[in-house]
């Protein structure tokens, strides 16, 4: 009897599924993929929303004496001539104000921060020369939008009779804010709304108008001693450093009006004889913050009381997770202290808890999409092949997320949405293959051939058609890639997840199917069965 020639290989899908089929490797392989999921999945920072580069920043030009109409003709309008002709810029916003003018820079999202910094930089050095008389030296602030959008927002307000007063309230806070930088990953901390002790001097304007004087004449009076930080006045003959320290001059509301301002007629014109001076806090910053809570058993947000919200930002690339939660013990340690004082805190914005909770819900609904897709496999096939495609399932998921990690990408909702949308797609190459085993476990012959050579035989037919419809798919993202703008980069996990995800799919379901359908499948006995009956008919 002539034997039957041996299936002959011809598409990539047939080779890996030949390869890998009895390869001892196999199993290692797919729990390694396993565990490298896992890993991502607890490693990989985690924030709601990606990361968007954004790059500007702002020149300050200073020209006292100066009103808004000259500042905007010889500082504003020049510069901002001067700064269109940097590469890069989108968008100039100019403000003349009293006193000073100040250009806002915006560049296309996406370009290089450090360079376009740099780039800002250069050009303002460059048109020194052509700065007005009187101007003062330029101040360039870039924007860093790294750390200066905040994950933590802690509000600080009094409670209780026990209250300490709002100096004492800053004085604790700031103590607090000197801990929290020292926690690992945070970039920066800022208060606002704090009110820091100070004499408040009231000008008198229709007295220094007798007196003949101006406001720059009592501001250097007050700067003149209102300094506690020692002259060095140069070396002696033998090299010693002579230091001259004088202490603080100011010390009470006494000595604040006993300031000289100037002479007036042989006598001398005190602080006192023109402003009124108090001892308080800084009211000139207006940085008056209140916040709304309830007290004695109201049913009603009611009762306003002064705060201080200190902001807590971190590192980019971080985790805003662990972040949180480390500033959030940070804050539990100060809790019996605050108690003491009559303060009471509270956390309005927990960006890691939000990102936390967003990751976690998706994770969730990828979870039933799987359930819900292994149910309808149960029906349409059977248990078994069910089980086969849900495995590549998280294999996929895992080796993507992995990729995404080593690739510097955070796992956001934007990510992990990618996911979602890619799920149904995931599993349409595991489900050809298993299809199509499945159609040659019950087709006419079955029974002459082995059942390795089978697996091969229906994972290589379906290959080619798998491979073309799989690329014409990832070539519907690719336009993704080219969207520009804030929305482009807002959706940029999505054009570099979904074909990864897919181009996976492809090796997990020509690996992993035929392997896992050698250990769970079994070709049908209805063939023996029918041709024993028809021998004992005979």
């Amino acid at each position: 009897m002539e034997k039957k020639k041996e299936y002959e290989v011809i598409n990539v899908a047939g080779k890996l599924a030949k390869g890998f089929l009895r390869s001892p490797l196999t199993a290692l392989l797919g729990i390694f993929l396993l565990v490298m999921g896992y890993i991502a999945l607890n490693v990989m920072p985690r924030e709601e929303d990606p990361q968007i580069a954004i790059s500007g920043g702002a020149v300050i030009v200073p020209m006292p004496g100066a009103s808004p109409k000259e500042i905007e003709n010889v500082i504003v309008n020049p510069l901002e001539r001067k700064l269109r002709e940097v590469h890069g810029i989108e968008n100039i916003y100019g403000m003349a104000m009293d006193n000073v003018g100040i250009v806002n820079v915006m560049y296309y999202i996406g370009e290089n921060r450090e360079d376009s910094n740099l780039k800002l930089y250069d050009k303002v050095m460059q048109n020194m020369d052509t700065l007005p008389q009187g101007t003062m030296q330029p101040m360039i602030k870039p924007f860093d939008i790294d750390i200066d959008i905040p994950i933590v927002t802690i509000a600080f307000y009094p409670k209780g009779d026990n209250w300490i007063g709002d100096v004492e309230l800053f004085e604790m806070v700031r103590k607090l804010q000197q801990k929290i930088n020292g926690v690992e990953n945070v970039a920066k901390t800022t208060l606002k709304g704090a009110r820091r002790a100070q004499y408040n001097i009231e000008v008198d304007m229709g007295k220094l108008s007798a007196y003949h004087l101006s406001m720059g004449q009592i501001m250097q009076a007050i700067e003149s001693v209102a300094v506690d930080v020692p002259d060095v006045k140069g070396r002696t003959a033998r090299g010693e450093l002579v230091i001259f320290g004088v202490k603080n001059a100011i010390e009470s509301v006494d000595d604040v009006g006993s300031v000289i301002v100037a002479q007036y007629m042989g006598s001398p014109i005190y602080l006192r004889d023109v402003a009124k001076v108090t001892e308080g806090v800084d009211i000139q910053n207006f940085k008056t913050a209140e916040i709304l809570v309830k007290e004695n058993n109201q049913t009603d947000f009611s009762v306003s009381k002064s705060q201080i919200t200190m902001t807590v930002a971190k590192l980019a690339g971080k985790n805003a997770v662990f972040v949180a939660q480390d500033v959030v013990k940070v804050l539990e340690e100060y809790e019996s202290e605050f108690n003491n004082a009559g303060i009471g805190y509270l956390i309005t914005r927990n960006y890691g808890d939000r990102a936390n909770e967003a990751v976690n819900e998706l994770m969730h609904h990828l979870i039933i999409t799987v359930i819900i897709i292994a149910l309808m496999l149960v029906f349409a096939l059977g248990w078994r092949e069910s089980i086969i495609v849900t495995f590549t399932v998280p294999a996929i998921l895992a080796v993507t997320l992995f990729t995404a990690w080593m690739t510097g990408q955070t796992m956001n909702r934007i990510t992990l949405f990618a996911l979602l949308l890619s799920l149904g797609l995931l599993v349409d190459a595991a489900i050809i293959v298993i299809e199509n085993i499945h159609r040659h476990l019950h087709s006419h012959g079955v029974e002459d051939k082995e059942m390795g050579e089978l697996l091969i035989e229906a994972t290589d037919e379906i290959g080619a058609p798998t491979n073309i419809a799989t690329l014409a798919i990832i070539l519907t993202m690719v336009p993704m890639v080219f969207v520009g703008g804030m929305m482009g980069s807002f959706m940029k996990p999505i054009p570099y997840n979904v074909p990864v995800a897919l181009i996976v799919s492809l090796f997990v379901a020509y690996i992993f199917t035929p392997y896992l359908s050698l250990k769970l499948l079994k070709k049908p006995e209805h063939g023996h069965k029918k041709n024993n009956h028809e021998e004992g008919s005979e």
